[in-house]
């Protein structure tokens, strides 16, 4: 009996010492999307590796990774994720990290989330806070604090530092942002998207969301013919002069509501949720956040673009 009990302790001391070799043995960050991909690289700069799953130009529902990819999630010390519904395609994945005992941190829920309130998708969280840079600020600083909490080794002065300077440039941003919307009248800041993403811009800065081509938070939903007519007649009735289309995804369905909306109407290209490849306009970022308001700004105010 003796020898069985000792087998049986010997054996528990040898698990836990192979789970803490393990937790032990995580090292870097992953970060799912890649905005938050660049936020987190910024503020972590090169005092640890930072991997990003997302390439540029894909769309955040439906992306996916390989197994390579996955194990690299469960080796991580930190998984940075949006949260809220977002990576529909990888949060199975970054849920068995979090069950691994992986630290996680669900950034959308650290950032006081707003609801739709529209169509399908009426009263669900809003996953699509980087609309709004004061959401973004709020971003920053949970990344910050999470990585330098959970990651081991981090230089936690450098990071501050890095935190500290990319802040000051978000309040920048936002304040030229403001400057740039003050351009469009009143009666023409109204929004038609082709899908619900610009729900947290139109509250920070003061503009209203006519409707979506997919009335839903998500490119996977599809529209029917009688919501394509009814924000057709919405678009009519409040002179709306342009939709805003997600660059990485088809404009087909935007250009069809366009065409059968009956007025002249301009669709115009944004990037919504996932930043460019180098040279393609919205390599970070605060190029992103640039690029678009100069977009939304020539769209609404009648400019040609």
């Amino acid at each position: 009996m003796r020898t069985v009990l000792a087998l049986v302790g010997a054996l528990a001391v040898l698990g836990s010492l192979v789970a803490c070799s393990s937790t032990g043995d995580r090292a870097g960050i992953v970060v799912t999307t890649n905005i938050l991909g660049d936020l987190t690289r910024t503020v972590v700069g090169d005092t640890t590796p930072v991997t990003v799953l997302m390439r540029p130009g894909a769309d955040p529902h439906s992306f996916a990774i390989s197994a390579r990819q996955a194990a690299e999630i469960e080796r991580s010390a930190l998984v940075v994720h949006n949260g809220l519904g977002l990576e529909e395609g990888v949060a199975r994945h970054v849920q068995a990290a979090d069950d691994a005992g992986v630290s996680t941190l669900a950034v959308a829920e650290r950032v006081n989330p707003i609801e739709y309130t529209a169509d399908e998708s009426a009263g669900q969280p809003d996953p699509h806070f980087w609309t709004d840079p004061q959401r973004v600020r709020l971003a920053v600083e949970a990344i910050s604090a999470e990585v330098i909490d959970r990651v081991p080794g981090i230089d936690a002065n450098a990071v501050r530092d890095n935190t500290d300077r990319y802040l000051d440039e978000l309040d920048q941003l936002d304040r030229w942002m403001a400057d740039r919307f003050a351009a469009i009248a009143p009666g023409h800041r109204q929004l038609v998207t082709d899908h619900h993403v610009f729900g947290y811009l139109a509250q920070r800065f003061g503009f209203q969301v006519i409707g979506a081509v997919i009335p839903s938070g998500t490119t996977l939903a599809s529209p029917s013919a009688s919501d394509l007519d009814e924000l057709a007649g919405a678009i009519r009735a409040a002179g709306v002069g342009a939709i805003f289309a997600d660059s990485a995804q088809p404009d087909r369905l935007s250009r069809v509501l366009a065409e059968h909306t009956g007025v002249r109407i301009q669709v115009i290209a944004l990037h919504t949720e996932s930043l460019s490849a180098p040279g393609g306009g919205a390599a970070t970022y605060l190029e992103m956040a640039r690029t678009n308001t100069e977009a939304i700004t020539r769209g609404l105010s009648g400019q040609s673009t």
